[in-house]
């Protein structure tokens, strides 16, 4: 009986800290990390701003939580879509598509977690989530590298490359100016992987065909 209780306290917690979490990426998601307030986020998730304080003791830990969370998801669809794929050449391809989907389907959620600037530091958990993405693609490089496919190269350096042109083209203040329909996403998603594939090393036939693979199958937020 004793257990019951504490196991469904420790359900009920957990649920709450969800809720939470939820309700600030709601919050990042309409109006970036500036939108990510105490108060209001508290509002969202229907509870007391003094609840919200009780698993998050400041509005550093509220939004650092939030940029693990979010990041730990998109690591995870980076790694289901790399598995799913037939080989190391389409598992990188997979995986740099589903980054750059992620990017152009919620921009303004996208630019908070990598480099919006806010009233807290945040910085410790902006780099362990870019170290933790850069690490999985490192990851594909070096098995396409292992099958022949790609040349010899500095596989860390090539990871944390692709990541920033996947950044910084997209979300990044030089990128272009927010993506109405499906088409211009699916583009946008296109030109940026074939470039990363080229990058590496996949000739240029083998990367249009690893990239429309890889592309096709996914759902933009626009759109089909």
């Amino acid at each position: 009986m004793v257990y019951r209780r504490t196991h469904q306290v420790v359900k009920r917690l957990a649920a709450r800290r969800a809720a939470i979490l939820a309700a600030a990426r709601e919050a990042a998601t309409e109006g970036g990390m500036v939108a990510v307030q105490i108060a209001a986020v508290a509002a969202r998730a229907k509870v007391a701003a003094g609840t919200v304080y009780r698993y998050f003791p400041s509005k550093a830990d509220l939004i650092s939580e939030l940029i693990a969370d979010v990041s730990h998801a998109e690591l995870v669809a980076i790694r289901r879509a790399a598995d799913a794929a037939p080989g190391p050449s389409s598992a990188l391809a997979a995986a740099v598509t589903t980054i750059a989907v992620h990017v152009v389907s919620n921009r303004k959620l996208a630019w908070g977690i990598l480099a919006e600037p806010v009233d807290v530091d945040v910085t410790e958990s902006r780099l362990a989530s870019r170290r933790e993405i850069a690490g999985e693609i490192e990851t594909r490089i070096e098995s396409a590298i292992r099958a022949g496919h790609l040349p010899t190269q500095d596989t860390g350096m090539a990871a944390t490359a692709l990541i920033g042109a996947l950044h910084e083209s997209l979300v990044g203040p030089l990128a272009p100016q927010p993506l109405e329909d499906s088409a211009k996403l699916r583009d946008a998603v296109q030109t940026i992987a074939l470039f990363a594939l080229r990058a590496v090393g996949v000739l240029d036939a083998r990367a249009r065909g690893l990239v429309v693979q890889a592309v096709l199958p996914v759902k933009m937020a626009a759109g089909a």
